[in-house]
């Protein structure tokens, strides 16, 4: 069974077109206690709608798709 970084790499792997086409991207830094932390990258970095896109977007697929993830969070 792929570990819990392997499995949220692939969740992001299908998200991230959708991220390239607005001109943005995510990198995974860290899975620590079900907690995601994600750099945004590129237009998502500086976009107003980047809270509503990890929170809404991301974080929705990774729960849903991820069990033991419990939060995602942005880091600098």
């Amino acid at each position: 069974m792929a570990d819990i970084n392997e499995q949220v790499q692939e969740v992001l792997d299908k998200l991230r077109p959708f991220l390239l086409r607005d001109g943005g991207d995510c990198e995974l830094v860290d899975v620590e206690d079900g907690i995601v932390k994600l750099r945004l990258l590129g237009a998502c970095g500086s976009c107003p709608s980047s809270t509503i896109t990890l929170k809404a977007g991301i974080e929705r697929a990774l729960l849903e798709e991820v069990p033991g993830i419990v939060e995602v969070e942005q880091v600098f």
